[in-house]
């Protein structure tokens, strides 16, 4: 594979998936604190209290990022940490938490990319209504100006929002994280509203604290539809697809995200799929909310096939028996990568991040001591030869963030569930890097 000498080679993690240290030098209480408290919530009731460690072991793990050799490192921080009432005073040792962690970073020459929002909200904002509330958007503002204010001078990379499709969907549908409260749909649409809002004001604060900064967000591409045979008809009815939402499935589009994310309205299908449901945007709101990004970040692991019917109708899902997949019980769909990707950017022409891809592995230390990874290996090298072909094909991508740099708490699956490409023994804390580890670390070396 061939790849551009300034391609960004990175690797991704979460605070409440690695830090642990949940109830220490004054962080407050997240909604995922008091969710996995829960009975019946989380796998063997597992909990993040401990998770890897990170917050005590940051150094040993920022010199592993570097023996690895990656340009980048995408984390995200703790919202509680920073602000432990959700708004009011700052965290001084939270901030320091941060500030070392980027001082080691760039210590290594390893640039930051911070994601403001990847879930652990903070729990006494969700007791006062949480993204309901009206007042939300001004929270996370303040927020951000507490981090652009801490990190801006050393931290250029910036995500507002992970998966905004996923917390929304699964903690206030489906109910499997956190707070795991079921709204109806139009309070869902009003959440919505302020999420975008506050990722609208966010984009401002840190243009205006970090003026020299890059701003995007990271939505998982949650409609990657991809033609079984790469025919004319079977790859627009994809991209058709890929662009649209329907009344099963609109929470967890990308298609909805990305247009009130990046257009800032509510997707064209909207008003007859929710009818009175749907909050209005005034024309002030659309301009707050679609800021003007530097870049979009695409989460893909799976996408979903596109093949045609016996009567020429296009049929979703239809793999052949025995179709790979990975320890979670996903279809192993590389060719999403390279639809997904073209499709995104003839539609919205954003430069991308691909800012996580990997998988979950049944891994296990081997009698001769080491982590054998070759599925993970196998995986990753398929997803990015299709990327590769994207690239060729005239997509804009400038980075690629494999998922995830370490084993951590995989939210309602507990550690049940192993994406890292280094392995946590999570008895001892010991840290073994996987062979993914060592493949990974050869591919950007060759390609640097």
């Amino acid at each position: 594979m061939n790849w551009r000498k300034d391609f960004v080679w990175g690797t991704a993690t979460s605070s409440y998936q690695i830090e642990g240290a949940a109830f220490e030098d004054g962080k407050g209480l997240s909604v995922w604190d008091i969710f996995t408290k829960e009975n019946n919530r989380i796998f063997e009731g597992h909990t993040g209290e401990v998770a890897c460690d990170h917050y005590h072991r940051m150094k040993e793990d920022v010199a592993l990022l570097a023996e690895l050799g990656v340009k980048a490192y995408r984390f995200s921080i703790s919202w509680p940490r920073i602000i432990p009432h959700g708004t009011g005073e700052v965290n001084e040792k939270g901030i320091q938490f941060y500030s070392d962690l980027v001082d080691e970073l760039l210590k290594h020459q390893i640039t930051p990319y911070v994601t403001l929002f990847h879930w652990d909200y903070p729990n006494e904002l969700e007791m006062q209504g949480g993204w309901l509330n009206p007042e939300s958007s001004n929270w996370f503002a303040a927020y951000t100006e507490a981090v652009a204010s801490a990190f801006g001078n050393r931290v250029k990379n910036y995500i507002t929002f992970n998966e905004p499709q996923i917390f929304t969907w699964l903690g206030y549908d489906k109910c499997t994280h956190a707070p795991g409260i079921k709204y109806p749909t139009g309070r869902i649409l009003a959440m919505c509203r302020n999420i975008a809002l506050a990722h609208g004001k966010s984009v401002i604060k840190l243009r205006e604290l970090a003026p020299d900064c890059r701003v995007g967000y990271a939505p998982t591409c949650g409609n990657a539809y991809w033609p079984l045979e790469e025919t004319d008809f079977l790859a627009a009815k994809a991209k058709e697809l890929q662009n649209s939402i329907n009344i099963n499935d609109w929470l967890y589009s990308s298609a909805f995200w990305n247009e009130l994310f990046l257009n800032g309205r509510f997707h064209e299908q909207c008003k007859t799929l929710f009818g009175e449901d749907l909050p209005e945007l005034t024309g002030q709101e659309q301009a707050l909310i679609s800021q003007p990004l530097d870049f979009c970040g695409m989460n893909l692991y799976q996408g979903t096939s596109v093949s045609l019917g016996g009567t020429g109708e296009a049929v979703l899902g239809k793999l052949p028996a025995g179709h790979g997949k990975t320890g979670m019980g996903w279809p192993i769909t590389p060719k999403a990568m390279y639809w997904a990707v073209k499709n995104f950017y003839e539609t919205y022409h954003l430069p991308l991040f691909i800012t996580e891809n990997g998988m979950s592995a049944l891994d296990i230390i081997s009698l001769d001591g080491f982590v054998h990874d070759p599925g993970r290996i196998d995986y990753v090298t398929r997803h990015l030869s299709e990327l590769e072909r994207a690239i060729s094909d005239g997509a804009e991508v400038e980075g690629y963030f494999l998922w995830s740099f370490m084993d951590n708490f995989e939210w309602e699956k507990g550690y049940d569930d192993r994406f890292g490409i280094v392995y946590i023994d999570y008895e001892t804390q010991r840290r073994i890097p996987k062979d993914s580890f060592y493949w990974y670390q050869s591919l950007i070396k060759s390609s640097s």
